[in-house]
């Protein structure tokens, strides 16, 4: 997720026993489990390599799926919110804060894992796991490219986050449903201009 290793670039199992000092089982064990989220590919014979960066078609796809998916499962989330729920958003929006930090790669980094808890969250609520495994698969690889081609936390991104906030605090479907649709488009809108 931090881009140590970048994407495409082979990964070989002997140096990271030797980087982490430890068996060649557990690293293994974590390549296989990367794999299975997608982030590491394994070919035969030949051994790991991180994942590619994404392409355009599949950034376009990526956001037609979440228009698709995600205004609806806030829609849902919105009608089942209660107190607990709001904390647990609150929590994840809170440390997406606007604070200063002198490391912009590790805030963007930050703010990215908080906005997928965020995201993860108003999935859970909706109440459709398919959905949110779905999702939740994809989210991994569209953070390694905000990582490398968006690193600025942006106000508006911010913004748009208190704008759902607001639709769930006051239990409003169709203005879950607006603000989330709002929030995937102006995210695609920002992200856009690294294909160029």
């Amino acid at each position: 997720m931090a881009l140590k290793i970048a994407p495409g670039s082979r990964i070989t199992v002997d140096s990271l026993v030797k980087e982490f000092n430890v068996s060649h089982t557990p690293i293994r064990e974590a390549l296989g489990r990367l794999e299975g989220e997608g982030l590491v590919l394994k070919q035969h014979l030949v051994g790991y390599r991180a994942a590619p960066q994404i392409t355009r078609r599949r950034f376009d796809e990526l956001y037609e799926l979440r228009l698709q998916l995600e205004p609806h499962a806030a829609a849902k989330a919105a009608a089942g919110m209660d107190a607990s729920k709001m904390a647990t958003l609150r929590e994840a929006a809170g440390g997406m804060s606007r604070g200063d930090a002198s490391d912009e790669q590790l805030r963007y980094s930050n703010f990215a894992r908080q906005d997928g808890v965020f995201h993860d969250s108003i999935m859970q609520f909706a109440g459709n796991e398919l959905i949110r495994e779905t999702l939740a698969f994809q989210h991994t690889h569209f953070h390694i490219f905000r990582l490398m081609f968006h690193r600025r936390v942006t106000e508006e991104a911010l913004d748009e986050h208190q704008a759902l906030m607001d639709a769930f605090a006051a239990g409003d479907s169709d203005a879950a449903a607006a603000a989330m649709r709002a929030h995937i488009e102006h995210s695609r809108d920002r992200l856009l201009p690294a294909f160029d």
